[in-house]
């Protein structure tokens, strides 16, 4: 589900409501889950309460996910299905372009993943603060731990090329692997120093007083000349034996495993302030002194587009997840207007530049007046956002 986003209008009131039981007057649609597919009955309905029957036919544990038009932000999911068993998932769907993916083993980016239709005309749903708080608070932690497991898969191939000197390809998977992680990157800081061990870059480390680790000690010996040009003299310019690279790595796969375990744990929550301000948050982390715009995360690599987008990406799944609420309270729906308008304008010029599949340019070839340009967008894009707690609290 690495996928660029593509802007999402899908009304929050649709969001899933998952129950053991459908409804007696829902639109009942099986889904088969296997070890290397995804079956869904149908790829069509019409508007209203839908229930999903999803079956296991594996051999793990799996999970079972509609996502939005962009591919990332869920919409509804059931989890922790176990071989031979069945759940629903019910929810009340409006029109409009989904996805649906089953995850064997709920960790990697899932199986099957295939396009769902939604015809008909829209559905009015009455719900309260509470109650659209809790679901947009539901489907984007489960969208956190969609990530942190995406992450976990792709941490393990790309320490895998590093551990064994195949460079080529960890330079090659070095941007695309950190997506993920840049997408929730202010929920991982609420984990101690779990945030410094996977991606603090060296000046970061050196401050707090610890060992450098993570994708950024990692970055300066694959980019090991770049180092030497930035760090002249710095022991960080020796490259690393292939011990100290099995140990580098099996420490960042340890860190990030770390991650996933405190989103999954039973006591993981989040509210709704975390969403919102997380939107602020990851757009703060592209315009700060030592982030992506002036060329400081990413500086041996120069891979910090990659990192851009992400954080662009996952602070509008942020937002379209509290979308319906902005908009139902006074002013919103010049607020949100605004937002879909500038969201769309951030990501139509990061694509100048290219795109995960195609690949982004370096960003030392990127001009300070094409910097300038991007940081006036992004300025653009961050005022209306840092408007959106209050306006979803109804503060405003």
């Amino acid at each position: 589900m690495k996928k660029a986003l593509g802007l999402a209008l899908a009304t929050i009131a649709l969001a899933a409501c998952v129950k053991n039981n459908a409804d007696d007057s829902a639109t009942a649609i099986a889904v088969t889950s296997t070890a290397d597919g995804c079956a869904v009955a149908t790829n069509t309905a019409e508007s209203g309460t839908l229930t999903f029957e999803v079956k296991n036919d594996g051999n793990q544990v799996t999970e079972f996910y509609l996502l939005g038009e962009d591919r990332l932000r869920i919409i509804g999911e059931v989890e922790n299905i176990a071989p031979g068993t069945s759940r629903t998932l019910t929810f009340v769907a409006q029109p409009g372009s989904y996805y649906t993916v089953c995850k064997p083993g709920m960790v990697g980016d899932g199986v099957g993943e295939a396009p769902f239709t939604v015809t008909g005309e829209a559905v009015k749903v009455s719900v309260d603060d509470e109650e659209a708080f809790a679901t947009a608070v539901t489907n984007y932690t489960a969208y956190t731990k969609t990530q942190v497991a995406e992450l976990v898969t792709n941490v393990i191939e790309f320490t895998n090329a590093y551990k064994a000197g195949d460079d080529e390809l960890a330079r090659k998977l070095y941007p695309t692997t950190r997506i993920n992680y840049e997408r929730i990157e202010p929920t991982a800081e609420q984990f101690g120093d779990l945030d410094p061990k996977i991606d603090y870059r060296k000046p970061g480390a050196d401050a707090e007083g610890l060992e450098w680790t993570g994708f950024h000690r990692i970055e300066a010996d694959l980019w090991i000349e770049e180092a030497a040009k930035n760090y002249p003299g710095d022991p960080i310019t020796t490259p690393l034996t292939p011990e100290q690279r099995v140990t580098l790595a099996d420490q960042l796969v340890a860190d990030v495993q770390a991650l996933y375990d405190k989103v999954h744990s039973d006591d993981f929550t989040l509210e709704i302030g975390d969403i919102t301000n997380g939107a602020i948050g990851l757009l703060d982390e592209v315009a700060a002194p030592d982030g992506k715009l002036p060329g400081e995360e990413d500086e041996f690599s120069h891979t910090d587009l990659y990192d851009f987008y992400a954080n662009v990406e996952g602070a509008e799944v942020a937002y379209l997840n509290v979308r319906d609420i902005a908009a139902g309270k006074d002013g919103g729906a010049d607020l949100v207007a605004t937002l879909d308008e500038e969201f769309g304008a951030m990501k139509t010029l990061l694509g100048k530049y290219g795109s995960y599949e195609a690949g982004f340019v370096s960003y030392d070839t990127v001009s300070q007046e094409e910097r300038n340009a991007l940081g006036a967008q992004l300025n653009a894009l961050s005022e209306p956002l840092s408007r959106l707690t209050a306006q979803v609290l109804g503060l405003s």
